[in-house]
């Protein structure tokens, strides 16, 4: 299983290496095959030991240059950092990432031999039209994405359930993962959207749920242990 950790605007640089030492103490009790990354803010990156994979949430596809406000490839190589979260339904809802802007970026660091965590996920106005429009609108963020990619993780994310304490029942995920499954083959596929202590057994459980991409539930260093060692 894959277990990602995606903090946002949350945490500090100081609070960010007091958490990854708790974590990295404990992380020896997992499952050897499993997989952690974390994906803290930008002003927490830095070298640190442990069991896990360090990401970003975000960069600009450009080695360096006049960009103000946005790091590049020469800032994460001061670090080690390989790994990136693209296709965030808040930065497409938020910050107003087009698919273009996307594709870009992910064809950047592709080329840079990058692991990507992509996300893709539907509004509920989409989910309430019924499955086939649910799938016609998830199928469509993969347009100018190379999902055949040997070091792409792709993150399924109902945006109606992130941060909303509101996880997708069981037959939801689980439809939805069975079909992405016959387009991704063997690519892992993620659930997020409110996972949390109490329902991970259950979402780990469902056939075609590779992982979790985990938002508030990953904060708290023991929330997130009791979901891996779950």
């Amino acid at each position: 299983m894959i277990y990602a950790g995606n903090f946002k605007s949350n945490h500090t640089r100081k609070s960010t290496e007091y958490y990854l030492k708790a974590l990295a103490q404990k992380l020896g009790a997992k499952q050897a095959e499993d997989k952690v990354y974390i994906f803290p803010p930008l002003t927490a990156i830095d070298h640190y030991e442990g069991d896990f994979t360090l990401g970003v949430q975000n960069a600009y596809p450009t080695h360096h240059g006049a960009f103000t406000g946005e790091i590049g490839l020469e800032q994460l190589d001061e670090f080690d950092i390989k790994t990136i979260l693209l296709g965030h339904s808040e930065r497409r809802e938020h910050l107003g990432e087009s698919q273009a802007d996307i594709s870009k970026k992910f064809a950047f660091f592709q080329d840079q031999d990058f692991e990507i965590v992509y996300c893709i996920g539907e509004p509920l106005a989409i989910r309430e039209k019924g499955f086939e429009a649910v799938m016609q609108y998830l199928l469509a963020q993969f347009e100018g994405i190379d999902i055949g990619y040997e070091n792409l993780i792709v993150a399924y994310e109902p945006i109606w359930a992130i941060g909303t304490g509101r996880s997708a029942t069981v037959e939801e995920i689980s439809s939805t993962h069975r079909a992405l499954k016959k387009v991704l083959k063997h690519t892992p596929l993620l659930y997020g959207g409110s996972a949390k202590p109490s329902n991970i057994k259950e979402i780990k459980n469902i056939a075609g749920v590779d992982g979790v991409l985990v938002g508030s539930a990953s904060l708290e260093t023991e929330s997130f242990l009791e979901m891996i060692l779950s």
